[in-house]
């Protein structure tokens, strides 16, 4: 869930992630410690203060604290920057040392940072091509999360019943008669409807622009028969809802891969990129809608959210968030 979308109902399921109701709230974040008996045999101890950063909106706050709160349990004096600012600021602060790592999605790396403009047939391309800009610049991209935050065509359940609707191609078989919302910028965007338009052959019938938050009230009310989503939107856990295929990824690969700079990496150890590997692994799609929506939903603060998330694969000790 990238900046701007609003949540809806969430499936019980969630507790199973560890991310039960906790009732505590964190706005900032800095090196907090343990005792000296617990961190002497951690592989963080004695390294340099290092800071983690993420952007401004929910499902990057979640990121940030759960990198942070791995690497804290480790034993690595760390401090969370939150809304680290713009792509620039960013960059300038990784290759001067005031910003050791943050998580970025793979097709923001390529296209915004790295100008590629490229599409990518494999999520292994579109590493690659990311790992050789950042080494060329002092940095390194970890191990990318399984999930992918990128636009999505969602429709009703019961229409993709009713039609056969499976794939983003399917559309073919109701364009004659399909009303299909999203964002102005998405159905201008040469990468958004007109993209797939050209790829999978269809047109709908018209096209109703809608504020961004708004596609799931307006499929429920049909108003809409298809919109423009995301991919970890909270909503698409309900059962409500179905995630047509786009088996060509028209539109593209949006996993996150934590920009690291090499000298850091350097200084912190392997045991630095271990951890926070670890805790990319477990970012699956059902995971990281469920946080999100603890998040935006139960209006959990993310430090909790993150930290009981942690706790639950024996990535950190339970009750400290």
């Amino acid at each position: 869930m990238r900046a701007g979308r609003t949540l809806g109902a969430i499936t019980t399921a969630a507790l199973a992630l560890g991310i039960a109701a906790c009732g505590s709230s964190t706005q900032s974040r800095s090196v907090r410690g343990t005792s000296s008996a617990q961190t002497t045999a951690l592989p963080g101890t004695g390294r340099p203060t290092v800071t983690i950063g993420d952007k401004n909106y929910t499902e990057q706050f979640v990121l940030g604290e759960l990198y942070y709160e791995a690497l804290k349990a480790q034993g690595f004096p760390v401090l969370l920057n939150r809304n680290i600012g713009p792509t620039e600021v960013t960059m300038q602060a990784l290759q001067s040392g005031r910003l050791g790592m943050y998580p970025e999605y793979i097709d923001t790396w390529n296209e915004t940072i790295g100008g590629d403009q490229r599409s990518f047939r494999s999520l292994r391309t579109a590493y690659q091509a990311g790992q050789g800009y950042a080494a060329g610049r002092g940095l390194e991209l970890l191990q990318a999360t399984p999930f992918s935050d990128t636009d999505a065509i969602g429709v009703g359940l019961d229409y993709a019943v009713q039609n056969g609707l499976s794939t983003v191609r399917d559309l073919r078989k109701v364009a004659q008669t399909l009303t299909f919302g999203a964002p102005p910028q998405f159905q201008q965007a040469p990468s958004g409807l007109p993209a797939l338009e050209q790829t999978y052959g269809w047109v709908p019938a018209s096209f109703k622009a809608l504020e961004i938050g708004g596609q799931y009230q307006s499929l429920d009310q049909n108003v809409v028969q298809a919109a423009d989503v995301n991919t970890t939107d909270a909503q698409l856990t309900t059962g409500k809802y179905v995630l047509l295929k786009d088996p060509l990824k028209v539109l593209g690969w949006g996993n996150v891969v934590p920009v690291v700079s090499s000298r850091v990496l350097q200084a912190e150890g392997p045991a630095f990129a271990a951890t926070i590997n670890r805790v990319s692994k477990l970012l699956t799609l059902q995971a990281i809608r469920q946080l999100n929506a603890a998040v935006d939903i139960y209006n959990e603060d993310p430090a909790a959210v993150a930290q009981q998330f942690l706790a639950a694969y024996g990535l950190a000790p339970e009750g400290t968030g």
